[in-house]
């Protein structure tokens, strides 16, 4: 079992920067891959990004890429999403998430992710 906890969330305006936390607990942290997920009102929730266990490799949905930044700290069982020139159509709650991914291939669909989070909301204006 592993929990998960975000924080960092927040309101901001179009061009600013955040970054969230996603720390865990239980079961051995650096074993998962990790994930971000969000979830805009009365949408689906979405693939935003994945790292491996050993922070090597990294998977960005393409409308966050060269924006979104996704690392993680294995010693301190926490991993980040820093979001930088956010534009409001970022706004959603986000979702971090963890996965057993033997064969590193840094799964989208949610459905393949174990355990969530809370989540934390962020939100962009214009």
């Amino acid at each position: 079992q592993v929990q998960l906890v975000e924080s960092g969330g927040g309101l901001v305006q179009a061009g600013d920067s955040l970054r969230l936390s996603c720390a865990a607990s239980g079961r051995t942290f650096s074993r998962y891959t990790m994930g971000w997920f969000r979830q805009a009102p009365g949408k689906e929730r979405e693939f935003v990004a994945a790292i491996t266990w050993s922070g090597g490799r990294t998977k960005y949905v393409d409308s966050v890429k060269g924006r979104f930044t996704l690392f993680r700290d294995n010693a301190g069982n926490t991993m980040y999403l820093q979001m930088n020139s956010l534009k409001p159509e970022d706004t959603a709650v986000y979702y971090c998430a963890a996965t057993i991914d033997n064969l590193r291939l840094l799964p989208t669909p949610t459905r393949m992710y174990d355990y969530w989070g809370q989540g934390t909301q962020v939100t962009v204006s214009s």
